[in-house]
């Protein structure tokens, strides 16, 4: 009969560096859903994240411009008071006129955005330096643009399947029933691929949010069962002594 490697013979050194490689994984997981929380909350106009904020970071709001729903959502923070994000939100409502844009909102953009808006910050983000930059962002919101989710996808997908096959490695450890094993370490790759396909769909289909949002948070609870199954074996689990006949 075959002898297939678990936990039980382990090293303290592999444990350890598991444990701690785990632990890591876990906790940059936690500041992912940190991030998720701040870059789309509040995108509905309302606090704290919603379905609806999904369905806008994608889909788009159709009824306010890109500009205008950037500072009702994620953005409304960097502004200094509500006032300046008043200002903002009139002149778009009053036709974009250039000369109210020098005199009253670009003030408000160089004082508080163009740190990061700018050629200068290296990030691929809007820019904000100039009329025309910021005239391009006062058109229809229509959410995420498909060069920007193809973009974000290939990251997502070449990294975390990555941390899904280290933490799939350190799991199949686990001493269970086989198919229970097989199941467990392929979960989560189907909830990734579902979640990052939805993006797509969401971008003509807003509803398909609800499939984003629950998608996500089932590859998040399938990872964290392995983690935390991963660890308990490794350092609580005994295995049953199998008697020896006489």
């Amino acid at each position: 009969m075959p002898k297939y490697r678990r936990f039980s013979d382990a090293s303290v050194s592999e444990k350890i560096l598991d444990s701690m490689f785990l632990l890591t994984i876990g906790l940059g997981y936690f500041f992912a859903i940190l991030n998720l929380y701040y870059t789309h909350q509040g995108r509905d106009g309302e606090p704290g994240l919603s379905v609806k904020d999904v369905m806008i970071a994608y889909y788009g709001s159709h009824n306010q411009t890109r500009l205008g729903a950037a500072i009702n959502g994620p953005m409304e923070a960097n502004l200094p008071n509500p006032a300046a994000k008043h200002v903002i939100l009139d002149w778009i409502e009053h036709g974009t006129p250039k000369d109210e844009f020098e005199l009253q909102v670009k003030p408000i953009l160089d004082n508080n955005c163009i740190m990061c808006h700018s050629a200068e910050s290296g990030m691929n983000i809007p820019h904000l330096t100039s009329y025309e930059e910021v005239l391009k962002l006062t058109e229809t919101d229509t959410g995420t643009p498909i060069p920007a989710l193809v973009r974000v996808s290939h990251i997502h997908l070449f990294g975390i399947a990555f941390i899904l096959f280290l933490v799939g490695r350190i799991f199949i450890l686990c001493e269970m029933p086989v198919w229970i094993k097989r199941v467990t370490v392929a979960i989560p790759f189907l909830f990734l691929l579902m979640d990052i396909s939805s993006w797509f769909i969401t971008k003509s289909m807003p509803e398909f949010a609800y499939v984003v949002v629950a998608s996500g948070g089932l590859m998040g609870l399938s990872l964290w069962g392995q983690i935390l199954c991963s660890l308990y074996q490794m350092w609580f689990y005994r295995p049953k002594a199998i008697p020896v006949e006489m």
